[in-house]
Formats: structure tokens, sequence, C-alpha cells
């Protein structure tokens, strides 16, 4: 208790800069000798504080000190810093509370240079519980049960053994050995609904191996794809693919050629795209692409009675 009391206190005056020995006390729940117990030690290991009399003092730091640099460089300090504002994209609510703690300890007071948010315009407001929850469940080595969508819109229940998350591709993913299956399998967050930590412990069993080899099963399902955007909408090319992978044409038109994962998914993403591009091959993938545009057009023609 003394070390985590001694720590906030220097936290509290790289923050505050000046407080009284009374307001630490009552802070803390201890007697003011024990306060001024905690200042000699503090003292003692190096780090310049003393106190003053009369109205306006109390207990203050040294101005401009910050942390022992031989323990982290100012490079280092930088990237600690860097590391937890990507972590806040996230959602998850302690980062902010750890980075603006680290900020002060640092004496830091630009660190908030870059933005980043992974969430879209319509983020469910959930996403921090979720994260906390699969958070818990990774660490804490417990089962996970959830509702699942495929992208058929099948919905089955799931209880899985939570390896690791990450993201791809503008989507949060979660690794985790299924227990309906017997395998490792990889989850589409957003499509995880009443995500549940058990009480049921785990011990993994799965090496990184065994997560790379279902991205590899994940990559052959993968198919060569060539698409042509117009001019007007070579943007979306530029948005949405490597540029290594984007050709410009003499037409002013502009050719990619990829791979991407096969499925009822892949003619909904090309169809995101809108009027700016065709698919020029293979020839299956085109005519699941030109039916379904017949199909969405049957639709409105009912509606509308249109002929």
């Amino acid at each position: 208790m003394q070390i985590h009391r001694l720590f906030e206190i220097v936290y509290i005056l790289l923050n505050k800069r000046v407080i009284t020995a009374r307001e630490l006390a009552k802070r803390f729940e201890v007697s003011i000798r024990t306060i001024y117990r905690d200042v000699e030690v503090l003292t003692s290991a190096n780090i310049p504080i003393y106190a003053t009399q009369g109205k306006g003092g109390g207990i203050t730091l040294l101005d401009n000190y910050v942390l022992n640099k031989s323990l982290l460089s100012d490079q280092e300090q930088q990237e600690i810093l860097f590391a937890l504002q990507g972590f806040q994209a996230t959602e998850y609510p302690e980062v902010d509370i750890v980075l603006s703690k680290l900020s002060g300890l640092f004496n830091k007071k630009d660190y908030n240079w870059i933005e980043v948010d992974f969430s879209s315009w319509g983020n469910h407001k959930n996403r921090n519980d979720q994260f906390s929850t699969l958070k818990d469940a990774i660490i804490g080595q417990k089962i996970i049960s959830f509702e699942y969508y495929n992208s058929f819109g099948e919905k089955s229940l799931r209880k899985v053994e939570p390896i690791k998350l990450f993201f791809k591709n503008s989507a949060w993913y979660l690794h985790a050995f299924c227990l309906k299956r017997e395998e490792i399998r990889t989850f589409k967050i957003s499509r995880m609904v009443n995500i549940k930590k058990t009480i049921d412990p785990f011990i993994h069993k799965i090496s990184d191996d065994g997560i790379e080899a279902d991205k590899e099963k994940i990559q052959e399902k993968k198919i060569a794809i060539c698409l042509r955007f117009t001019s007007d909408g070579a943007y979306k090319a530029f948005d949405t693919f490597n540029p290594d992978s984007i050709i410009k044409n003499a037409d002013e038109t502009f050719t990619v050629k990829t791979t991407l994962p096969g499925g009822p998914w892949l003619v909904d993403f090309i169809l995101s795209l809108g009027s700016a591009v065709e698919v020029m091959e293979p020839a299956n993938v085109r005519d699941q692409v030109i039916n379904k545009l017949k199909n969405n057009l049957k639709k409105y023609k009912n509606i509308y009675n249109m002929t």
C-alpha cells in the first residue's frame, strides 16, 4: 500500500504542484504524520519534494521535475504515449486515464498530436463493453459464448476459447478455438452478439503456428479478380486497394488486379463501390454481380410498378 501511495503522491504533485499534508491524509485515509513520513521516503529517494509554511504553503515538487531519464529516454517516452494513443482507437476506457497519468509523469504537454479512430460513423454504443469482455476473457483464460451471424445471415450459438484480437481492413476480428467446430476460427466482432464471459477456464493449447495456419486457410479461399474503374471513380480505387495493384490505362480508366475472399461478401463489396467499377474477371463473379443487380431492379419495379 505504501508504494502505491508514494506513486500517487508524486503523480498528484506533478499535476497540482502544491497540496497540504492534511489534504493528502484525507485522500489516502491515513494520519498527517504518515504523510510526512512518506515525504521523507520520497526525499531520500532523491525526488525533490519540500514543504513550505504559511498561507499558500504545503508540500510541493521542484519545478520541471520529470521521471529519471535513466529509466526511459525521451524517445521511449514519446513512443509509449504514441502507442497508447493508437490503443485509444479500441475505445477501451482505462486508456485515457493511463495516458493522462503518463503524460504528466513524463512532463509531455504536447503529446496529443494524433487521433486514431477505427470506428464507423454508425458505431455501436456497446463497443466498449465488447472489448472489455473480450480482453478480460483472453487475459483471464475464460471461455466466452455469443451468437454469430455468418456471411449468409445464418445465426449460430458459439462457445470459444479466445486467443487474440486483431484489426484488418477496417474491421476487428477474434482468433479463437471454436468448441463447436473443434478448430481455430476467425470471427468478425461486428457479427458477434450477446458476448458473455463464462466462469469456465481453459488452458491455451494453441500456438502462433495454429493461428498462422488459420490465416493460410483464409488466404487459400481468396480468388484472383480484375476490376476496371472509370476516371471519375479513380479515388475509390486508391481508397480501397494498394496502389501497387492499380494500373492507369490509356483511356484514363484504371485497372485493379488483386485477390479477395470469395463468397456472397465479394458481390456485395463490389456493388458497394457503385457504378465506378466493372468486373472484368473472373466471368462467374461478373455474372453474380449482374444477377444481383437484376434482382435488385426487380424489387424496385415491384414497388413502383415499373415496366
